[in-house]
């Protein structure tokens, strides 16, 4: 679950790092307020869960209280990236020396976290680590084991071009990041840029923080507020809504399959096959006739839709009942669209059954289904 920068900032002050002044604003008039209460230059930050912003225009600057409200009208009236502009966090402009970039991750690969720090802040990681790779302090940390104040110090003290006195500040900052990511259970602890203001203290400029989903139990603070952050289609949130496992495609042919190694075979052979996919949608194991009708009404709901095709690998997952919440779904849906059903396995005869009973033939062999179904 990706936070927004203003709570990403909310934590790291908890944690003691200097983030600027600043306030959260869902009108012009409360932007101009705003910005006379923090007084001089602002910068007017559209709270988005996308990275890049500032490249497709969601950040502004005002430099007295009018402007700041006329560039908050801009803003709400504005979409970055396809997600509309709800709330704007007004923020006093730094007067900024330098820029840093601190992380902490996970590296799957490794199957460790990785704690990385930079002199270059203020543009993508990925960049710097192919044009200018020594300027990139790495350090991999065994989460048992934890990451010491004096490894922290260690990398600091390892960049380029860095005073003792800078180091010391940023390896206390480097520290304390992995102290965020492990209390929040993070992906991804985030500050870029780090900057150093003219005073010469280290400030959080701008901050992301991912918690892993499967933690959310252990952080009530964010609870009921996960479908709201999603980057996402709106069949993508209903899905999410409904429990259901879904990612939407650019084809026509909606795929709804009981596992995820299923579903993911069932996309490759349709494109095999010469078809498009639509989506992704496992409605898991033990699915039962509600899932099924949940499923189907999300994909026929898609105008880009054709046809669509159920496939069912019976398990723990009973045909029968995938077979009634397909006729269910065909009773209530407003727009009936075709339907091809591959199914075999538990109650496999009863489901073949019921659908025949409604007009829809089921096949055993998934070429011979998803051959079908192209074609339609």
């Amino acid at each position: 679950m990706k936070l927004f920068e203003f709570e990403a900032k909310e934590i790291l002050r908890k944690y003691g790092i200097l983030t600027p002044k600043g306030k959260m604003v869902s009108r012009p008039a409360e932007a101009e307020t705003a910005a006379s209460e923090i007084g001089g230059p602002v910068a007017l930050k559209s709270q988005v869960l996308v990275s890049g912003r500032g490249k497709s225009g969601g950040i502004l600057f005002a430099s007295d209280p009018e402007e700041a409200r006329e560039a908050a009208t801009k803003l709400f009236h504005s979409t970055i990236k396809g997600l509309s502009v709800n709330n704007i966090l007004v923020e006093q402009r730094i007067d900024i020396t330098d820029e840093y970039y601190v992380s902490v991750t996970i590296d799957r690969q490794a199957k460790k976290y990785v704690v990385m720090a930079s002199t270059s802040g203020g543009v993508d990681i990925e960049e710097v680590a192919r044009k200018t790779p020594d300027k990139i302090a790495r350090q991999h940390v065994e989460p048992i084991a934890g990451f010491s104040r004096d490894k922290a110090l260690d990398m600091a003290s390892s960049l380029p071009s860095i005073g003792r006195n800078d180091a010391l500040k940023l390896g206390s900052i480097i520290h304390t990041l992995y102290s965020v990511a492990m209390d929040y259970d993070a992906e991804l602890v985030e500050i870029n840029p780090l900057v150093k203001t003219a005073s010469a203290e280290l400030m959080a400029a701008d901050a992301r923080i991912i918690i892993d989903d499967n933690a959310l139990f252990r952080h009530p603070e964010f609870a009921g507020t996960e479908v709201s952050r999603i980057e996402a289609s709106p069949a993508e949130i209903e899905a999410r809504k409904q429990g259901l496992a879904y990612v939407d495609l650019d084809g026509e042919i909606g795929i709804i399959g009981n596992g995820a190694g299923l579903v993911m075979s069932t996309l490759d052979v349709v494109q095999l096959f010469g078809g498009r996919p639509a989506n992704f949608l496992d409605i898991g194991g033990g699915a039962g006739p509600e899932s099924i009708r949940k499923a189907l009404a999300i994909i026929t709901a898609k105008p880009q839709v054709k046809a669509v095709f159920i496939n069912i690998l019976g398990g723990v997952t009973r045909c029968d009942l995938v077979a009634q919440g397909i006729v269910a779904a065909l009773n209530e849906l407003p727009a009936r669209k075709p339907i091809v059903v591959r199914m075999i396995g538990t109650r496999e005869e009863e489901g073949i059954r019921i659908l025949k009973e409604a007009g829809i033939n089921s096949h055993s062999n998934m070429e011979d289904a998803i051959r079908e179904v192209v074609a339609v």
